[in-house]
């Protein structure tokens, strides 16, 4: 297929249930870590930099053609806190459903038949492009722009933020996104000498303490 595939992947419209979660920004918002576009582009480049990185490593060696099962276990090893191990999952279920009816593929069969709970999100999206045709480098850059794209979406919305600002912020990280997704493929790459630890596992502890904590609130917009 052409990179119009890529296109769809990482669409806020493609229905894969991103637009329920706030990637912790609702967390960091309530914890005035996040108050305005500047804040917010800190947030989202330490997002980037960390659980972005992870999750395009993922998602380029399932592109790549890496076991998508091991790999969901390997996503599990870098997923430390409960609350985002099941986002990651919810996430994944959705988006095996939209994947699956996209972009038909065995593979996809196979792995919803193993994973009924779902699996990962990043591995899902991996596959997904590799039923699309696409390349690690596509799969690894649709993850690496979805980790800073939904929490900007999602702060536009609670903090009521110029839209066009947070087009520009995004902008401004374009580069920084395209470093990213090009280490993560280059990872993937390595994974078949060098096994499963090749791929990233950069963590971002304020996230996970934040995730559990916004997880036990009785009210909130997002999901997550």
């Amino acid at each position: 297929m052409s990179r119009t595939a890529l296109l769809l992947l990482a669409d806020g419209r493609f229905p894969a249930g991103g637009h329920a979660h706030s990637g912790g920004v609702e967390a960091a918002i309530a914890h005035t870590s996040v108050h305005d576009l500047d804040s917010l582009e800190a947030f989202c480049r330490g997002r980037l930099h960390t659980t972005g990185l992870t999750t395009a490593g993922l998602a380029a060696a399932a592109a790549a053609g890496c076991d998508p099962l091991l790999l969901d276990d390997a996503a599990d090893a870098r997923t430390p806190v409960p609350a985002l191990r099941a986002v990651a999952r919810r996430l994944g279920r959705q988006m095996m459903r939209a994947a699956r009816a996209t972009f038909p593929s065995p593979e996809l069969d196979r792995v919803a038949a193993a994973r009924p709970r779902g699996a990962h999100q990043p591995v899902v999206q991996g596959l997904a492009a590799r039923a699309a045709g696409l390349a690690p480098v596509d799969a690894a850059r649709a993850a690496a722009y979805e980790s800073v794209g939904g929490p900007t979406t999602a702060a536009v919305r609670l903090l009521s933020l110029d839209p066009l600002g947070a087009s520009r912020l995004l902008a401004r990280l374009s580069t920084e996104i395209d470093a990213v997704a090009l280490a993560a493929a280059d990872a993937a790459d390595r994974v078949a000498t060098e096994g499963l630890g090749a791929l990233p596992s950069a963590s971002a502890p304020l996230l996970d303490i934040t995730a559990q904590q916004h997880a036990a609130w009785t009210v909130r917009l997002f999901a997550s």
